[in-house]
């Protein structure tokens, strides 16, 4: 640990959360944190029923939401509601848009 001269002023203590909201506010990552939120906030926004037979795995950096569904015949209707989901998913002010779902078969 670095040591502070004798001739440094005493900066005073900052909070851990400031500073990374600082630091995900200057390196650019701060948007896509706030994207990523969509995967812990994905039951609230898509509903009980269709959380139930899904899970979001990731998102990339252009947008595209990759989600596990259940069964085929869920994927395929999924996919008919894929534009009302991504209203629902971009409603929330302050994050980078949802651009696609991307459907994959639940392993």
């Amino acid at each position: 640990m670095a040591r502070r001269r004798e001739d440094q002023p005493r900066t005073k203590p900052e909070r851990v959360d400031a500073v990374i909201a600082t630091y995900l506010r200057t390196s650019g990552l701060a948007g896509r944190v706030a994207q990523a939120a969509v995967i812990r906030d994905w039951a609230r926004l898509v509903g009980p029923q269709v959380a139930a037979v899904t899970e979001p795995l990731r998102i990339s950096a252009n947008g595209t939401l990759f989600v596990a569904v259940a069964s085929n015949p869920w994927m395929a209707e999924l996919s008919l509601m894929e534009r009302q989901l991504l209203t629902a998913i971009n409603r929330e002010r302050g994050r980078t848009p949802v651009k696609k779902i991307r459907w994959e078969a639940r392993r």
